[in-house]
């Protein structure tokens, strides 16, 4: 008796070619333009299972545009104010423009990382009061008690969260200027002393000892 050989069914295309069905394209031999044979089990994984932590964290306080007359007419333009930190006592504020929004984002990160300050801290607030200013910016911090939270506006408040602060009072009391109202919160942590020191009067007799 004959088997029954079942055959599949020819596929044909709009244009009256042949399809290729699924069985004949697994064992076909697929070549480059060399005529080589590619290998199908060796491509190499383009998103990285093991993604390492980024060092730093970052956050777009701000995105400007801005433009220039030239002769042909107006260039448009992006500036992009950008705040990193490492969550401990590294921060850093970079200000930088661009074509477009990721340009500037990615120029203002990398001047950011450039002027990274290293501040001193009180546990997990500043170490004294401080008053900065910077152009018609003017900024105070004073130290919180534990539990107090940041007590602070838009900018301060994206910048102290990128460090390990957690409790701080904070004030403006000049000019809205995002960027220097940036740069004299930076100042500000930048002029923290500590405790020890601190020029007191214990500090003075005992140097005047010293020196007797």
């Amino acid at each position: 008796m004959a088997e029954n050989t079942a055959k599949e069914p020819r596929v044909i295309n709009k244009s009256g070619t042949l399809k290729m069905t699924d069985k004949v394209a697994a064992q076909k031999e697929t070549r480059d333009m060399s005529g080589r044979p590619m290998r199908r089990g060796n491509r190499r994984d383009r998103v990285k299972a093991d993604a390492a932590p980024k060092e730093f964290e970052e956050v777009t306080i701000n995105i400007d545009r801005v433009s220039r007359t030239v002769a042909g007419g107006r260039r448009m333009r992006f500036k992009a104010l950008v705040a990193i930190g490492n969550k401990k006592n590294k921060v850093g504020v970079g200000v930088a423009k661009g074509n477009d929004v990721t340009t500037a984002v990615a120029k203002a990160t990398a001047v950011a990382k450039k002027n990274m300050i290293t501040f001193n801290m009180d546990g997990e607030t500043i170490c004294h009061e401080v008053e900065t200013k910077v152009t018609g910016a003017d900024v105070l911090m004073k130290p919180a008690a534990p539990g107090t939270g940041i007590i602070a506006g838009g900018v301060v408040r994206s910048i102290i969260g990128l460090t390990g602060v957690k409790n701080l009072i904070s004030k403006s009391l000049g000019s809205t200027n995002k960027v220097n109202i940036a740069y004299a919160v930076v100042e500000g942590l930048r002029q923290q002393v500590p405790r020890e020191q601190w020029n007191t009067t214990a500090t003075k007799k005992a140097a005047k000892k010293e020196a007797k």
